[in-house]
């Protein structure tokens, strides 16, 4: 019955992981992973997280199953964080809204809601980006292209090929965005680019869709909303999948939600029955934990204060191993410029490695990269990064 079915060669960076996990040296470092990690190499448990959690098991009660849409408290929560809570589209009711597995399960969601009521509309996504937004759009039945986006040359944005290619695509196109700390390059547009792109989105009838994955892992959690807050203000239609896994820590929860703001409420109640029908054909209804969790944690105004304070601190951390990473290198290679991983925001970097010179990292080094040269920042700390900076230096020189 089954004998016709082909092998799956696996995700290559899980299977990268796995191998970082064998290797027996004592000295390597995991920068593979798209995960947060301390100085001292562990995933951190948020204090407010463990105390939203503590609050939940205190408070009892039955686990019923969530309405299709998920929990209300958690859904209005992600609104008010992503739009702020004054915002017209949400004070105007026109943003339908679902608790979703993960932000892929708001992506998978909202790309099988396109197939089914937009059906010719063809995707378009930044030219690198993660690489299961094609999988997860294709497996939805869609074409995907792209469109520039990375200048390797620059260590930066192609925007004038960026915005030459999006003013040509068919109207009705769907167009994938990262809202902050773009995966996996971390090269973001600016807010100046930003008021370029989102008119020319807007007269070409095109339909954004953004991606959320690393909010106040930027510049902050409110100025990394700035493409969500400058789209909506703009009376676009468009979808955001955001996820709470780096923000609070909560990967293995599967904590995440799609937002799709429309013209009207009317539109956006059309819009909510429709993916409730979505999420129904697939998994029926959201986790209880993670939307309670995120819940507590967002309208509890101490939970939200320390919340944010230990989001300040990852991102900090974050911004200080590339600081060190760059003085090293820069050190070590003092012909070359290094600025671009100053430049570049959240938890990636493109490092201009070639694929060859990421083997010899791991292979002489036992320092893991993704083949394309991404780099999980996060998985830098003061004990490693002087040795991952040397070891990089000597397979670029």
């Amino acid at each position: 019955m089954f004998q016709h079915i082909e092998s799956y060669a696996g995700d290559p960076i899980l299977g990268l992981n796995d191998a970082f996990q064998k290797d027996p040296r004592p000295n390597k470092a995991n920068l593979s992973i798209g995960i947060y990690f301390d100085d001292a190499g562990r995933i951190p448990v948020l204090d407010c997280v463990r105390q939203a959690e503590q609050q939940l098991v205190d408070e009892g009660g039955a686990k019923s199953y969530l309405p299709m849409e998920g929990m209300a408290a958690c859904r209005k929560a992600v609104q008010e964080l992503l739009f702020g809570a004054g915002h017209e589209a949400v004070t105007s009711g026109r943003i339908a809204t679902l608790q979703t597995v993960g932000s892929s399960g708001g992506l998978k969601v909202g790309g099988d809601f396109i197939k089914r009521w937009l059906p010719d509309a063809q995707v378009y996504v930044s030219d690198p980006t993660w690489d299961n937004h094609r999988a997860m759009f294709e497996g939805c039945g869609l074409t995907v292209n792209t469109y520039p986006y990375y200048d390797p040359a620059t260590g930066g944005v192609k925007f004038g090929a960026m915005l030459e290619a999006i003013q040509k695509l068919p109207r009705g196109s769907i167009v994938l965005l990262h809202a902050c700390c773009h995966n996996p390059t971390g090269v973001d547009l600016s807010p100046a680019q930003w008021e370029q792109l989102v008119p020319v989105l807007k007269a070409g009838g095109l339909l954004p869709y953004l991606d959320l994955a690393y909010q106040g892992y930027g510049d902050g959690i409110e100025e990394d909303a700035f493409a969500v807050r400058a789209l909506a203000s703009a009376g676009l239609s468009f979808f955001i999948a955001n996820s709470f896994s780096k923000s609070m820590s909560l990967y293995g929860e599967r904590a995440g939600a799609l937002s799709v703001v429309c013209q009207d409420a009317a539109e956006a109640e059309l819009v909510l029955g429709q993916l409730r029908a979505t999420v129904r054909r697939n998994y029926s209804s959201p986790p209880l934990h993670p939307g309670a969790v995120v819940a507590r944690v967002l309208n509890d105004p101490a939970l939200r204060a320390s919340w944010e304070a230990d989001v300040a601190a990852m991102r900090e951390r974050i911004l200080a191993m590339r600081k060190s990473l760059h003085a090293v290198l820069s050190a070590k290679l003092p012909g070359r410029n290094f600025d671009y991983f100053l430049s570049q925001r959240g938890m990636f970097s493109y490092t201009g490695l070639t694929p060859e010179q990421v083997d010899r990292l791991r292979e002489d080094h036992a320092v893991y990269l993704v083949r394309s040269g991404r780099m999980c920042v996060a998985g830098l700390s003061t004990r490693n990064v002087e040795a991952v900076a040397s070891a990089m230096a000597a397979v670029l020189a």
